[in-house]
């Protein structure tokens, strides 16, 4: 054979060989038990794509989407060895499909883009940019850290391009600049349209230790803990859940801090209401001592109404200390001295329901009850006055 048709030959043959990452084209042979598509190469060999290599979708079932005799165009992973005689090439659908969307780049670094959320990892979110897979890691995700990242999957977000890399398939996006902007959109036309006073309905979107926020149509506001309800809250947990629709009226709304202010409580009747009708001055009611200071003790005489008793108000003996004679839990029965409902204060008295004892005598009494300043004038008056002795001397 003549040297000019060795070096054809030998061309021929080079032509004909399969490299890591070429391009080819071949038949659907066979759909196997393990979900993988047996493809027939044109050099007679046989190559393999196996679901994860046919699509970023993990449920997808190749049985549903190839048949035998189709014809399908992958790009050569690698060389591999099979038990099934004549595999010999791991192939990609999804590997090409991904290297001709970056061919076609169309956004640079600092564009803003449409991403679908495929997935959710421990470190963050994988995404599809227009046929490119993407990661925005989980500190990029919103402005605030997201405990469950699972809650984007099959979203479509906006996100800032912020890494490209072709030569490694790197693309990092952002999605937290984005969420800020749009989070003070939505908070601008919050503010048009809400007004301090108004009441309405929300819904709350999560719970804190200092209270809950509460989401008004893709803005949260905050009820404090002390806002939620009348009756006393150490845990938000404990009265309310997230998803939970309630009515809320606005305190206040802050431009300036991007902040609003809600209650709950001031949608619902307080327990001051009605507190003058139920316990006017004189009316005697039993209470259950919930506080005990230096000044006196604090007495719950209906639900989430407290009342003072204070430190002169609890018995005729003289206290130095209430909590020498009083402590929580404890049942009493006090008289109403005043009720103040706009300014929630009512005052209370225990010792005005105690028989006073018969040799008590306030302060400015002699032993006999007599008042001491009228004795003192009394005596003041009478050295000045004369003596019958003074007026008849020795004649009596």
């Amino acid at each position: 054979m003549s040297d000019t048709n060795s070096e054809l030959l030998a061309a021929l043959e080079s032509a004909d060989q399969i490299k890591v990452g070429d391009v080819v084209t071949g038949e659907v042979l066979a759909i196997d038990n393990d979900n993988q598509a047996v493809i027939g190469l044109h050099t007679g060999e046989e190559g393999v794509v196996p679901a994860r290599e046919y699509s970023d979708d993990r449920s997808v079932n190749l049985a549903d989407d190839l048949k035998v005799g189709d014809t399908i165009e992958t790009v050569v992973v690698s060389n591999v060895t099979s038990d099934k005689e004549g595999v010999a090439y791991l192939l990609s659908k999804k590997r090409l499909e991904a290297r001709k969307a970056w061919e076609k780049l169309s956004f640079a670094e600092g564009d803003v883009v449409d991403a679908t959320v495929l997935n959710a990892v421990r470190g963050g979110l994988i995404v599809d940019v227009q046929g490119i897979r993407g990661f925005v890691p989980a500190s990029m995700v919103a402005e605030r850290f997201v405990s469950d990242l699972n809650q984007f999957k099959g979203q479509d977000i906006k996100a800032e391009v912020i890494e490209i890399d072709p030569a490694k398939a790197r693309l990092i996006l952002s999605r937290k600049a984005v969420a800020a902007q749009e989070r003070a959109e939505k908070l601008q036309e919050a503010f048009s349209r809400l007004t301090v006073g108004e009441v309405v309905e929300g819904t709350v979107a999560r719970l804190t230790d200092f209270g809950a926020f509460v989401d008004l149509g893709g803005v949260d506001g905050l009820v404090h803990v002390s806002e939620i309800s009348h009756d006393r809250v150490k845990n938000p947990a404990d009265v309310l859940s997230k998803g939970e629709k309630v009515n809320v009226k606005i305190l206040a709304l802050d431009t300036e801090r991007g902040r609003i202010s809600l209650s709950i409580k001031a949608t619902q009747p307080g327990p001051w209401d009605e507190v003058a009708e139920k316990a006017p001055a004189g009316t005697v009611l039993e209470g259950t001592v919930k506080r005990v200071k230096d000044f006196g003790a604090f007495v719950e005489i209906f639900p989430g109404i407290e009342g003072l008793v204070h430190v002169s108000q609890i018995s005729h003996k003289r206290v130095e200390n209430p909590a020498d004679v009083l402590k929580s839990g404890d049942k009493v029965k006090v008289q109403v001295l005043d009720v103040k409902p706009q300014e929630e204060r009512i005052s209370l008295s225990m010792k005005a329901l105690e028989e006073k004892p018969a040799n008590k005598r306030e302060d400015n009494q002699d032993s006999n009850g007599a008042s001491r300043a009228d004795v003192a004038a009394y005596q003041q008056e009478d050295e000045g006055a004369a003596t019958l002795g003074d007026l008849f001397g020795d004649k009596l």
